[in-house]
């Protein structure tokens, strides 16, 4: 099966929101031009309709949109809530507008500023019917970085473990200490998906996962090196100190769920499998961070991996996100 058939209907959860207006634009370039990243020539500015025809081409069903990372946090603190709110609110435009068609991940101002971030939170999930809410690995930067097992995040973590709500957790792209090796090897290719792993690990070792089960994490690109990783911490954690037990901090790592977004190769995906069960596994593009061609690319390994058991493909493509998101169940036939 290619990437452009029918096949089974799929859910993104790895679909980003780009709204429009000068503050957006402004923190857009900024991102691109702080982590190296060059977003596809010739892309079109995000608009709904730029979505549903990339997901039309793929056969994606609903597309849950997010804005990761703490992108606002260049912007003066009176700013950052109307920010998340103007994307939030743009979000949830564009569900109302395309019934069926998209879901979001509801953005935070900085959640160090666990006030702002509980306001909306509280708004996004209970009046703006949120999916769940879209979170970084750290936020600031050098002595001030805040990565989220930290205690001042604590009051975050229970109100998300209260709500059993779902995560999409995506690693940040600040640039590192040196320089990227080259201009192939911006920030989003060298960086984030160790990141993306450091989350994991981080909560796993500080307890934060274990605290707080409820909260259902989606890891973005595969969790990146996590399951080449996870063995390492288990083992060399436990000797620094950490309480829990190496088949304890294996365990936990096992409890997310991960998605395939830029990870959908045969190498990736056979390790994604000896480490998590099918139905921990999801479907994601990164569209439009990355284009239609480059998507497709993913998507065929995915289908080409599954395509001798069908009934994982459709598990990992669609019915496990059926267990994850209420508004699907809502959308089923009876």
């Amino acid at each position: 099966m290619t990437a452009t058939s029918p096949g089974p209907a799929r859910v993104d959860f790895h679909h980003h929101v780009f709204p429009t207006g000068e503050l957006a634009e402004s923190v857009r370039g900024s991102l691109a031009v702080d982590n190296g990243w060059r977003f596809p020539v010739g892309a079109a500015r995000w608009t709904p309709e730029t979505s549903l025809a990339f997901m039309d081409v793929l056969g994606i069903q609903l597309a849950v949109l997010s804005l990761p990372n703490d992108v606002e946090s260049a912007l003066p603190a009176a700013h950052r809530r109307a920010f998340a709110r103007q994307i939030n609110t743009f979000a949830r435009q564009a569900v109302d507008d395309h019934p069926g068609r998209f879901g979001f991940f509801a953005h935070l101002p900085t959640p160090t500023d666990v006030d702002a971030a509980l306001e909306e939170l509280t708004y996004a999930l209970d009046e703006l019917d949120a999916d769940g809410v879209t979170l970084t690995n750290v936020y600031g930067t050098g002595e001030e970085a805040r990565s989220l097992g930290d205690e001042i995040f604590e009051p975050l973590w229970a109100e998300l473990d209260r709500r059993h709500a779902l995560v999409f957790l995506h690693g940040e792209q600040t640039p590192g200490r040196n320089r990227m090796p080259n201009r192939f090897l911006p920030t989003p290719i060298s960086e984030v998906p160790n990141e993306t792993y450091k989350a994991a690990a981080d909560l796993v070792t500080s307890g934060r996962k274990r605290q707080f089960p409820n909260a259902r994490i989606v890891l973005s690109h595969s969790g990146g090196s996590t399951p080449f990783l996870a063995a390492r911490v288990a083992v060399l954690s436990h000797h620094m100190g950490c309480e829990l037990s190496p088949e304890e901090i294996i365990a936990d790592f096992r409890t997310f769920y991960f998605e395939t977004a830029l990870s959908g190769f045969e190498t990736n995906l056979v390790a994604l499998e000896n480490f998590v069960p099918p139905e921990r596994i999801l479907f994601g593009t990164d569209f439009p961070a990355v284009s239609p061609r480059m998507a497709s690319w993913y998507t065929t390994n995915v289908d080409t991996y599954f395509a001798d058991r069908p009934e994982v493909l459709e598990q990992v493509m669609h019915g496990n996100a059926q267990t994850l998101l209420p508004r699907l169940a809502m959308n089923s036939p009876a």
